[in-house]
């Protein structure tokens, strides 16, 4: 129990880890908290700096969230699956909540689906597929990430193998992502939410 405890707390740890605000200071030499929307994720690291700086944040966002998943439930001495789910939860709320950065972060969705690719591949495809059609077809990055969150939620309900442990997951996570999406809504709902184009076209987000 105290081992998978302290590896909960190293998964949050490793979600915390700010990969836009450290390739947006150390390499830009600008501080994504306070440009574009202030949300260190990889599509204000897009918007702000450009597609060479949200790749490597993208792809550090999903390892964080994929790391503890997959590795954690081979040292923690555990049988429960719910504690593999735990591993999955605390780097999603890491993500979102970072101590090194005042408790700010980012939405969550490169981190969910990095947890996603280890716990529930299938649903990851839904989700993913969901993602991309949205993106497509209205060009707004924070409604595809709704869209492709409930996806995932859905998605559970359908999976033959996936027990309880999986679905409630999943359907938490889901909700967890339509929740730091909570300023988006509105902007959406009022016509003012921004599309993704060329970099530098940005709205800064509600506090």
């Amino acid at each position: 129990m105290t081992s998978a405890l302290i590896l909960v707390l190293a998964a949050y740890l490793a979600g915390s880890i700010p990969s836009a605000f450290w390739v947006g200071r150390f390499f830009y030499r600008k501080d994504l908290r306070t440009l574009g929307s202030c949300n260190l994720g990889a599509t204000n690291a897009f918007r702000v700096l450009g597609w060479q700086a949200a790749l490597p944040v993208i792809l550090v966002d999903m390892f964080k969230g994929f790391a503890p998943v997959w590795w954690f439930p081979d040292l923690d001495g555990q049988t429960a699956f719910w504690w593999t789910v735990a591993y999955g939860a605390a780097a999603i709320v890491g993500h979102v909540f970072s101590f090194w950065v005042g408790f700010k972060g980012g939405k969550g969705v490169a981190t969910s689906a990095g947890v996603l690719v280890a716990v529930a591949p299938v649903a990851m495809v839904a989700g993913g597929g969901i993602w991309l059609i949205a993106m497509l077809t209205t060009r707004i990055v924070s409604l595809a990430s709704i869209a492709g969150a409930v996806a995932v939620g859905i998605a559970g309900l359908f999976i033959a193998d996936a027990g309880l442990p999986v679905r409630a997951f999943l359907g938490s996570m889901a909700a967890f992502v339509v929740w730091a999406h909570r300023s988006n809504i509105r902007r959406l709902l009022a016509g003012t939410e921004p599309r993704l184009g060329r970099p530098g076209t940005v709205d800064r987000e509600d506090p």
